[in-house]
């Protein structure tokens, strides 16, 4: 058994979970997210910022300490649509390698995918013919996994935050921007077929957990809820009529997720309507405990000179 770290530098949000691996099983030791935005003007202007580079590097020093102190033997950090976009992102993931001693790894389409699709397995039956839906801040990853393995993979360059960019400038957001953002989403879906779904990542049990009525996200709650397409289409009424401040003070609303959980609520409603899903199941496990078995993987850290590009990211 090994225990390790993985991060995952989200557009929105910056995860972290030690866990002690042991061939595909995970055990969870601690798992932290912090609202960090990194993508934050990214869809405009194709690099990332001074300010949002510096909340995660304000958040990886909080996460370093930890993962240190619980004894991670090696650590992965992984990136995904906001660094891929970006025209310093490389740059950036060199800094986070010299700077806090992880290892990263900027995830293309596919490999997201698989690692996605890893995590979401560990620890249940194949998946045969599931369609799992990751909604993430820049993307949207569809994946359909039919023996347990990605048969096939689609990434949409639309998340919560770039919808909430792109469209919903008004708050709260009127009927014209919100059916222009649907419109945009369903102009991007693919064609495919799959018996049943699940649903990963923040919005999915954000909506999980309001759902359910609880004031705070449990993650042992929200795991294996069934989320119905009403309840989907119920909050997204709701919440799109509140203003940024009203949202800010709904239970169970993580006030860093209060400005892009109307775009996430639209891009599920669309995936569920378009695809006939009367209902989602509700995944705490996800691409970051995927990359908890990739790091399990690595071989031992070792000293060396900094990685190209370090400390030349803004």
């Amino acid at each position: 058994m090994t225990r390790v770290a993985a991060v995952d530098l989200g557009t929105n949000s910056t995860r972290l979970l030690v866990a002690d691996v042991d061939d595909e099983r995970i055990e969870e030791i601690a798992r932290r997210l912090t609202i960090t935005r990194l993508g934050e003007g990214v869809d405009g202007r194709r690099r990332l910022l001074p300010v949002p580079i510096a909340r995660v590097r304000n958040c990886l020093a909080d996460y370093r300490r930890e993962l240190e102190a619980l004894g991670a033997a090696r650590t992965l950090a992984i990136a995904t649509s906001a660094v891929r976009d970006a025209e310093n992102g490389e740059a950036f993931l060199g800094e986070i390698e010299w700077g806090y001693g992880f290892t990263t790894r900027l995830l293309a389409g596919e490999e997201e995918a698989a690692m996605m699709v890893r995590g979401v397995t560990a620890g249940r039956p194949p998946l045969d013919d599931v369609l799992v839906v990751d909604i993430g801040g820049g993307s949207t990853e569809l994946v359909v996994a039919a023996d347990g393995e990605v048969a096939t993979a689609t990434s949409l360059d639309v998340g919560c935050v770039r919808l909430t960019e792109r469209f919903l400038g008004s708050d709260p957001p009127s009927r014209p921007e919100l059916a222009a953002a649907g419109a945009y989403v369903r102009s991007l879906l693919p064609q495919l077929e799959a018996e049943s779904a699940i649903g990963v990542a923040g919005t999915v049990t954000t909506l999980a957990t309001l759902d359910l009525g609880d004031s705070e996200h449990d993650p042992a709650h929200t795991h294996g809820h069934r989320l119905q397409l009403a309840a989907v289409e119920e909050q997204l009424e709701r919440l799109a009529a509140m203003t940024l401040h009203e949202r800010l003070a709904v239970p169970g609303i993580e006030p860093g997720r209060a400005p892009v959980i109307v775009a996430g609520i639209v891009v599920l409603r669309e995936v569920m309507t378009n695809y006939g899903l009367a209902e989602i199941e509700v995944s705490e496990r996800d691409i970051l405990h995927g990359a908890a078995l990739a790091a399990a993987e690595l071989p031992e850290p070792e000293e060396g000179a900094a990685p190209p590009g370090a400390y030349t990211c803004c």
